[in-house]
C-alpha cells in the first residue's frame, strides 16, 4: 500500500481514537489515563493534518475537548480528595 494512504488512514483512525479515548476521559475515577491517551493521540492527529485533510476533524475536535474538560474536571476532584486526606491526618 502507498505510504501516503497508509498516513492518512492512520491519522483518521487516530482522530476517532481519540473522540473515543475523550469521551472515556469524562467517567469517574477510570477516566484520567483515558484523557492523557487521547491528548497523546491528538499530538499525533496534529501532525498528520499539516499533510493531509482531516475528514474525522471534528470528532477529533470533540475528543479533544472532552479529554481537556475530563482532565480539568477529575484532576480538580483528585487534589480535593488528596487535600481532604493530608488536612484530616493532621488534626
Amino acid at each position: 500500500m502507498n505510504t501516503d494512504a497508509e498516513a492518512k488512514i492512520r491519522m483518521l483512525k487516530n482522530s476517532l481514537r481519540c473522540f473515543v479515548c475523550g469521551l472515556l476521559g469524562l467517567l469517574p475515577v477510570i477516566g484520567l489515563p483515558f484523557a492523557f491517551a487521547a491528548l497523546v493521540l491528538s499530538g499525533q492527529v496534529r501532525a498528520g493534518q499539516k499533510k493531509y485533510w482531516n475528514a474525522a476533524r471534528p470528532y477529533w475536535i470533540w475528543g479533544v475537548i472532552s479529554a481537556v474538560a475530563g482532565t480539568l474536571f477529575w484532576g480538580f476532584i483528585l487534589s480535593l480528595i488528596v487535600y481532604h486526606t493530608v488536612a484530616g491526618t493532621r488534626g
